[in-house]
């Protein structure tokens, strides 16, 4: 039996939460900070999740045997390290990479020379910063239409532009570099080539030398149906994909997944945890767009309902480095979700509003976002508000279940697509 902090207030947070509480090895789950929907599974702890000092005592007060970070922000500022190199934490299994390890998603430098390296095949690409700024406006006006310019450290989703005329290019890499529109994200900017395809997000888990597979899932990032307008955390999600057949798998497990395992422990790069491939297939064939060092959101509503194992059972088999001697189940069901969002987001937009309808919802498990309690009531916290994830015999089957209960849900400028798994439906 095992106590386990999770650390995040999102969508993520909530289905991992959901998960742990269903594994007979959970003991207490406490969650930081949590949200609404998180408290049903275990205690919400009103901790800022990048102070380490006060997370050390929360774990040592709780007697936590397991440390979960479900974002990138506290994986990238080394909170692996942090808890490894004290004698009173190194006991606490971190299920998550070192700070090393967790460049592959804080810098898009580190990751492309990393894939330079392995032979892992992503677009073509050069990186600048301010001293070869002049070289970088030459490139960019030799390129050819559309462009696409990285911000290289983290910058919360907001960090990619891609630039279908020269004028627009040199615009975004002026902002970044010159205006520090990112801050230190954009102090170095990557520029690559634009790939042509259609995308999808893999999941391993690995303990450093082997690795499991879960379900794969496709986001749909933009805001507005048909996937228009800007681009936001992710406003709903599909699981299976149905172009991810077998051989393509295959391709992306021999060309991708495989490659990034062994290059990781050839290089002593520490790294126990998730590995999220961002991909993209052109002509039948896997590229990488991006790697992120944790799960993604909203994939986890989905991945985690489909997901069959006991997840504290594979942390701590990852953990022991037995990862190959465990079988991964997937539900042969498809699961979607539909992400309920604040008006004016990604903008600005208002919080604490009035929420309702939980009640009346069947069929459908409910992933809280952007919520939290005031007295009684469930109000609104957030941009992203409430994720409404279902189970079908397929794909059309789930949406129809989350859209007929994404309606019953009320709140003051609720808004969602009503267009998740176009392309398949």
């Amino acid at each position: 039996m095992k106590n386990i902090l999770l650390l995040g207030s999102g969508g993520r947070e909530c289905a991992l939460s959901w998960k742990f509480r269903q594994s007979p090895l959970c003991k207490e789950l406490c969650i930081a900070p949590g949200n609404a929907g998180t408290s049903a599974y275990g205690t919400n702890l009103n901790l800022n999740i990048t102070d380490f000092a006060t997370i050390k005592q929360e774990c040592l007060n709780r007697k936590i045997d397991i440390l979960f970070p479900g974002g990138e922000d506290t994986l990238v500022l080394g909170i692996y390290d942090f808890f490894k190199n004290d004698p009173q934490l190194q006991h606490i299994i971190v299920a998550g990479p070192s700070q090393v390890a967790a460049q592959m998603e804080g810098s898009k430098a580190f990751a492309k020379q990393f894939m330079d390296r392995n032979g892992i095949p992503t677009a073509a690409y050069r990186e600048f910063n301010e001293a070869s700024f002049e070289e970088g406006i030459t490139y960019l006006k030799q390129h050819t239409l559309p462009i696409v310019l990285k911000a290289d450290g983290l910058a919360a989703g907001k960090g990619v532009v891609i630039a279908q005329s020269v004028e627009e290019a040199v615009e975004a890499f002026t902002m970044m570099i010159k205006e520090a529109q990112f801050g230190d994200a954009g102090k170095k900017v990557v520029i690559e080539a634009f790939l042509e395809g259609i995308e999808l997000s893999v999941f391993a888990m690995t303990d450093g030398t082997h690795y499991v597979l879960f379900p794969e899932a496709k986001d749909y990032k933009r805001i507005g149906v048909g996937d228009s307008g800007p681009n936001t955390g992710g406003m709903g999600a599909i699981s299976p994909v149905p172009f991810a057949d077998a051989a393509f798998m295959q391709k992306v497990i021999q060309q991708v997944v495989e490659p990034t395992v062994n290059g990781l422990k050839v290089e002593n790069i520490t790294y126990q945890g998730f590995i999220f491939f961002g991909l993209i297939k052109v002509n039948g064939d896997p590229f990488v767009i991006e790697y992120n060092c944790r799960l993604g959101d909203p994939e986890t509503e989905v991945v985690m309902p489909r997901l069959e194992n006991d997840l504290v059972e594979l942390i701590l088999k990852m953990n022991e480095n037995k990862l190959h001697e465990v079988s991964i189940k997937h539900s042969p069901k498809a699961a979607c979700t539909v992400m309920l969002v604040s008006e004016g987001y990604p903008g600005s937009y208002l919080k604490g509003r009035l929420m309702s309808g939980f009640d009346k919802v069947q069929d459908s498990l409910l992933f809280h976002a952007g919520t939290t309690k005031n007295n009684a009531d469930i109000v609104t916290n957030g941009g992203r508000v409430l994720a409404v994830t279902s189970y079908g015999n397929n794909i059309q089957d789930a949406l129809a279940t989350s859209y007929r209960n994404a309606a019953l849900i009320t709140y003051g400028g609720k808004y969602y697509r009503t267009d998740i798994g176009y392309e398949f439906t």
